[in-house]
């Protein structure tokens, strides 16, 4: 299939009123028919169509439009723009249904003592929950917490094993650049 512009027959009725290309070169690039952009210059076609400036949307140069008004057997050139369409998704918030949501505080607890070097906001994140909840399993006194029972938060479904390992490899060179920085103030002192 043929590139063809954005908006043929708006892009066609401003080369008809701004350039001296043939009738022919215009419907080719536009896949009109040459009568129909003869209808244009007439102005019998496209009467109520806005013209629609190829250039500044970027479809055409000044320059390409000058090399093929110079020889009327040129086409025009289309120029191809490759858009990246791979922008990086927003993670959603995960639902849980409600079925689940009380094991989120199991799995928390169960996160605190397999994974301490995990920070809070870590925790929430992996989990789908607030920080405030995290800190009070934390401290023990989340209204609830004499029933808890440590659940894996995989084996439950609330996370992903590659989800949880990255967070802990993370949580890994957070320490370490910590340790570093207390090194470094250290050999400072001395």
């Amino acid at each position: 299939m043929k590139d063809i512009p954005l908006m043929p027959k708006a892009t066609a009725v401003w080369l008809v009123e701004n350039t001296s290309l043939s009738f022919k070169q215009i419907a080719e690039f536009c896949n009109l028919h040459e009568v129909e952009v003869q209808g244009i210059a007439d102005g019998e076609v496209a009467k109520g169509i806005k013209a629609y400036n190829p250039i500044i949307a970027g479809q055409l140069t000044r320059e390409e439009i000058e090399h093929s008004s110079k020889d009327i057997q040129r086409p025009l050139q289309l120029i191809k723009k490759e858009l990246d369409l791979s922008k990086k998704e927003r993670k959603k918030p995960k639902y849980t249904p409600l079925s689940k949501r009380q094991d989120r505080p199991d799995a928390i607890l169960w996160l605190i003592k397999n994974y301490s070097e995990l920070s809070d906001s870590q925790i929430a994140r992996l989990i789908g929950t607030t920080k405030n909840t995290v800190v009070s399993i934390k401290k023990r006194n989340y209204w609830n917490f004499s029933n808890l029972l440590p659940k894996d938060p995989i084996a439950i479904n609330l996370c992903s094993q590659l989800d949880l390992d990255k967070a802990i490899d993370k949580a890994k060179r957070r320490i370490k650049m910590e340790e570093k920085k207390i090194e470094k103030e250290k050999k400072k002192e001395n």
